[in-house]
């Protein structure tokens, strides 16, 4: 799933029963109001399971490949493609999505949400990949064109035969080349490193990095990946022998940009599982009674273009709380990162038998591979001394198994939705970890706060580089003195990604850099620059948040770049004006509120507890 807009969530599931159907079929799209909380079914054509998905320049949205069409059960559709999946199915009426490119513009209420231009454009005959792919890896570049990457051409546990004789093909079940979208004439081309982690490369994780090339991590292997010439420069292997892709599935995110640390990149590994290779299996599935197997709890830190000319190196950061597969990392406006969902043992994927365990009927969480769900949130603080960043001290616990095909994603007004958990071959809602229709809200402990900021004149758009905006906070958006509110306010642009598989596809979070002018009736303009360049934040759209004491304003959605792709216009950057103090001594106070517990959230009937998750309605779908 991902936010459109300020306003619009929209839901991908794969082709299933589900019980809500459009144009006689299930449906598996859907696009839900925030502030009503209510869903709109939405037609998709193609079998959007396991795809992968990423912005555009403009705002709109794409996914990519998928699986072939499936009928009940989840089994190929009626009508077989040339490759052995499913071309069509009778019964879900599902297309082979497996070289799809689908491509929505997000729509608000002023539009009419049933005109075409609103809806999914799904026509594989039209725009498709050069190749099948199903769950590839996608990382927008500097000119807001997107590299797709490896994947299955069919389906299974993990992406390779036992013993693995044929790391590139996998006897045609595999795909080790990349792709670009718009291809403008770029034919798809193989990649060494998709060869040398066969088997362990699906939903690689990718990060475009300041000098132009990529971080790419799979298996145990990370390289930095000039993408532009194919040249692949090898780093240290993953410690510990702990792999963190899917279906190890651990958590992962890029820390927050910030101007005090120049915009250096560092990437954040945590969970997964250590397995040894064996154990992985195959297509049909794992050689081990997985859920038997506890999750890793390590976590590593790898900065790939030291500043200081270095050598990179993984460093050993601190552990989890708990081990987890299958946790999702959500930076928050506050620069913190939530991790969320999971397992304490497994893997993510399911299947009907293990190496160990012959028999549907002896698998003790129906087709689960994992075990041991982890209702409790907890917060890394990225700038805390080692030994003490993680934390889960006042958080609530959530009900809700969130394992294999759950989802996360942050909404404007700084809270987290979570959906979904399916690891079942189709809708089934009597095993052990059913097909949830449930969501749930996080509200991190910042909504115990009083006093939100309000900002006024966020820009529509953001460039790279130019003349400085101007934001302004009255005086009822802080408590206390307004030199020391002003003193530590933040603007900073986060972009949620695309939410599939406990991980963000294109998540990153900067702050730009400002300065401030407290006004003598208490208000404070702040003066802030534009974004650096396309590389540190690719062109697309994001939240603009403001944040005075850790507390972050509502987030208002901007478009960074000219919305085009194409090389982005980058100008210097200006010189903000130096930072003016009130001499009036101004402060505000505000009456705390009777119940410290609660907070009414405007717009919804929701009565959220603080660091707790609520449960919601939500329509009857999928992640």
């Amino acid at each position: 799933m991902f936010l459109g807009n300020n306003e619009k969530v929209y839901i991908l599931d794969k082709a299933e029963g589900n019980a809500a159907t459009i144009n006689g079929h299930p449906a598996w799209g859907a696009v839900w109001d925030i502030a009503t909380q209510q869903a709109t079914v939405m037609d998709v054509v193609t079998n959007t399971f396991c795809a992968s998905g990423m912005h555009l320049p403009n705002g709109s949205w794409v996914t990519f490949g998928g699986n072939g069409a499936v009928g009940r059960g989840g089994n190929i559709g009626s009508q077989r493609n040339s490759a052995g999946s499913g071309a069509w199915d009778s019964e879900y009426q599902d297309f082979d999505g497996t070289k799809a490119i689908r491509i929505l513009n997000p729509c608000t209420d002023s539009d009419s949400l049933s005109s075409p231009k609103c809806q999914w454009y799904d026509d594989p005959n039209v725009v498709s990949m050069q190749k099948r792919r199903w769950y590839s890896a996608a990382e927008a570049l500097a000119d807001g064109s997107v590299v797709l990457i490896g994947g299955f051409v069919n389906g299974g546990y993990v992406n390779r035969n036992y013993p693995n004789v044929d790391p590139e093909f996998q006897g045609g079940a595999a795909e080790s080349t990349f792709e670009f979208y718009p291809a403008n004439g770029r034919t798809a081309a193989t990649m060494q490193f998709m060869i040398k982690t066969s088997g362990l490369n699906s939903y690689a994780h990718t990060y475009l990095l300041k000098s132009g090339k990529m971080l790419v991590q799979a298996n145990v292997s990370t390289i930095i990946w000039d993408y532009t010439n194919n040249i692949e420069t090898p780093l240290p292997d993953m410690p510990n022998n702990v792999v963190r892709v899917y279906p190890a599935s651990g958590a992962v995110a890029m820390l927050p940009l910030k101007p005090k640390n120049n915009y250096t990149q560092t990437i954040l590994f945590c969970g997964g599982c250590d397995m040894p290779d064996y154990a992985w299996g195959d297509y049909a599935h794992p050689s081990i009674n997985t859920w038997d197997y506890p999750a890793s709890k390590d976590c590593q830190r790898l900065t790939p273009e030291p500043p200081d000319g270095s050598d990179p190196a993984y460093e050993a950061d601190d552990d989890m709380l708990e081990g987890r597969t299958m946790g999702q990392f959500i930076v928050l406006p506050d620069g913190k990162i939530l991790v969320i969902n999971g397992g304490l043992n497994g893997t993510a994927g399911y299947a009907e038998a293990t190496g160990e365990t012959a028999n549907y009927g002896d698998m003790p969480y129906g087709m689960s591979l994992a075990s041991g769900p982890v209702g409790a949130p907890a917060i890394y603080d990225p700038e805390a001394p080692k030994g003490s960043r993680w934390s889960n001290a006042g958080l609530g616990t959530s009900q809700i198994a969130r394992l294999y095909h759950s989802s996360a994603i942050l909404l404007p007004d700084a809270s987290v939705l979570v959906a979904g958990s399916n690891p079942n071959a189709d809708v089934n809602i009597s095993t052990v970890f059913p097909t949830t229709y449930k969501a749930e809200i996080f509200y991190p402990p910042y909504f115990k706060a009083t006093t939100r900021p309000v900002p006024s004149g966020v820009p529509e758009t953001i460039s790279y580089g130019g003349d400085y905006f101007n934001i302004t906070l009255p005086k009822s958006s802080y408590t206390g003195s307004a030199n020391d509110a002003a003193e530590s306010t933040t603007v900073v642009l986060v972009r949620g990604g695309f939410s599939t598989h406990a991980m963000n596809m294109g998540q990153r979070y900067l702050q730009l850099n400002n300065t401030f002018t407290v006004n003598n009736n208490g208000s404070i303009t702040l003066h802030v620059a534009q974004a650096p360049n396309s590389y540190i934040f690719q062109p697309g759209p994001a939240l603009l948040f403001v944040n005075v004491r850790g507390i972050p304003s509502n987030g208002s959605m901007v478009i960074v770049g000219n919305g085009q792709i194409g090389t982005q216009p980058t100008a210097l950057a200006s010189t903000l004006p130096e930072s003016v103090y009130s001499t009036s001594n101004t402060t505000t106070t505000t009456q705390s509120k009777a119940n410290g517990n609660t907070v009414t959230l405007t717009g919804s009937s929701i009565f959220a507890a603080v660091a707790g998750i609520v449960v919601i309605g939500i329509y009857n779908l999928l992640i």
